[in-house]
């Protein structure tokens, strides 16, 4: 499908930055949709955009993924892959991506029902990986995410046409306050902020390292932190965020001795399967953009 045949409700990368308000469902399952989140949570997650778990995982399971993601970092061909992308200064992995590809240890992550279960929920229907992705930042060091929306980046390049992605981040580590950790606007999903600036062709390579096409001003990020407040996530190794696509979130850079990992797995919508780009001249490779559209079974 292109995008001539969608309604692109949400601009972006144009000539100057724009605010429009949110015009899709943050919940998107009724009430009544079977799932693990009790219903006070899904309203807690309507309205700030996010849900924190204090132990998605168990302390054995945290193991065994901890122990898979340093088989994938310290791998050399899982190196010289393209999936991986690497510290533009220490030269170490930051991330590798299709996880779930990749590993079948996180493949069966992918699809355990507190998972997966959770994403149907939220989203009100079947769902299918539109990215995922583990994350590592160690000590000293590691650079951080710069403030940004998904959905502004997943619209524009990959050309995922309305809001209806959730992510979620298992910590493989612990989240202290000090090394590095998510940092989410609470409410900051219900405001599409459209940057200004045209997509480079080939933007995802440097993106991945250093965000710059898709990055909000000072200006309207001072006034969304003014609205809303910043919140940050701490928590043990096991726990987990799940969070709306369209929040403002970022992460700083991990200067402590502490190392922070984790497993990112964004699910979206088969009912909200990604056309052509809205605002880039190609589309992002499938490893960061699925177009393999399956349900998670």
């Amino acid at each position: 499908m292109t995008t001539a045949s969608v309604t692109d409700l949400y601009p972006t990368r144009g000539a100057a930055e724009v605010t429009v308000p949110r015009q899709d469902p943050v919940v998107w399952g009724s009430p009544d949709t079977p799932g693990p989140i009790p219903v006070a949570d899904l309203q807690a997650y309507d309205r700030d955009g996010f849900l924190a778990i204090d132990q998605l995982i168990t302390p054995d399971e945290v193991e065994v993924y901890g122990r898979e993601l340093e088989r994938l970092v310290t791998d050399p061909e899982i190196r010289a892959d393209g999936r991986s992308i690497v510290e533009p200064k220490s030269k170490e992995i930051r991330s590798v991506f299709e996880v779930h590809r990749i590993s079948e240890v996180f493949a069966g992550l992918v699809r355990d029902p507190r998972v997966v279960g959770r994403a149907r929920q939220i989203l009100g229907s079947d769902v299918y990986v539109h990215q995922s992705r583990i994350n590592v930042k160690p000590g000293f060091g590691a650079s951080g995410f710069y403030w940004h929306s998904d959905f502004e980046t997943w619209h524009a390049e990959d050309g995922l046409p309305h809001m209806r992605t959730v992510s979620v981040s298992i910590a493989l580590t612990e989240n202290y306050d000090t090394n590095g950790g998510l940092m989410i606007m609470p409410g900051s999903h219900r405001t599409f902020l459209g940057c200004a600036g045209a997509t480079p062709e080939d933007n995802y390579k440097k993106s991945l390292q250093m965000q710059d096409a898709g990055t909000p001003s000072d200006e309207a990020l001072t006034a969304l932190a003014g609205e809303h407040g910043i919140r940050l996530f701490t928590g043990s190794a096991g726990s987990a965020t799940w969070f709306d696509c369209n929040c403002m979130h970022g992460s700083g850079d991990n200067i402590t001795p502490f190392p922070r990992s984790n497993v990112f797995i964004v699910f979206n919508s088969v009912e909200n399967t990604a056309v052509e780009p809205f605002a880039a001249p190609v589309r992002r490779p499938e490893f960061i953009g699925a177009r393999d559209f399956t349900p998670v079974r």
